[in-house]
């Protein structure tokens, strides 16, 4: 079978082989950005990341102790009336409702208050709760790192009963509940009163 020339496969006119490696160059560029999208390094997420913080027995613990493990996250302190305890106790709710599978899962209560919530008021306190719940305390610094990591609001309550003098003071804090993956990136959050089994039926599609 005669084989076609060539030239009847390249356009004519200057004109037209100026489109076609137009075009050739463009086709080459999407290919190069689509490979850079693929191996270039991931940005940060937006919502968690890096922290060493102090577990209730005295433990260091990272973000990195905690990966293959879903993530309950939730900010708070222990002498906090009602939100927090409310809370904790839906997680707990939460975590026996999901049976064996809640070995996949690890709540964190992080402080807002580490002032007073050291590791043992930490221990305490969450003995109350489901026994997988980690409680996490640190420096100042450590726990305002981490709270702006996952973009948490508190502030200590001024004024009135609640003056800077008052051992009793109280803090103002976000109480969303972060649900965070294996890899330690964000999946999705919980409102406050979000009821035990709408946490218990969204973890149960992920495990």
């Amino acid at each position: 079978m005669a084989t076609a020339p060539a030239s009847t496969f390249l356009p004519r006119s200057p004109w037209a082989r100026g489109v076609a490696a137009v075009a050739l160059l463009l086709s080459l560029g999407l290919l190069a950005f689509g490979a850079w999208t693929v191996f270039a390094p991931q940005a940060p997420p937006l919502i968690g990341g890096a922290f060493s913080l102090t577990d209730q027995f005295g433990k260091t613990r990272t973000d990195a102790d905690f990966r293959g493990q879903f993530l309950l996250v939730f900010f708070g302190f222990t002498h906090c009336p009602d939100v927090c305890p409310v809370e904790l106790q839906t997680l707990s709710d939460a975590m026996d409702q999901l049976g064996p599978a809640a070995g996949k899962v690890t709540p964190l209560f992080i402080t807002v208050d580490p002032a007073r919530d050291t590791p043992e008021v930490m221990k305490q306190y969450v003995a109350n709760f489901h026994p997988r719940i980690v409680a996490l305390t640190g420096s100042v610094a450590d726990v305002a790192a981490v709270a702006k990591a996952y973009r948490v609001y508190y502030a200590r309550q001024t004024g009135g009963t609640a003056s800077n003098n008052d051992a009793d003071y109280i803090m103002n804090h976000s109480a969303i509940v972060y649900l965070m993956g294996p890899d330690g990136r964000f999946v999705s959050h919980f409102d406050p009163g979000t009821s035990a089994a709408t946490m218990a039926d969204a973890l149960r599609k992920l495990l």
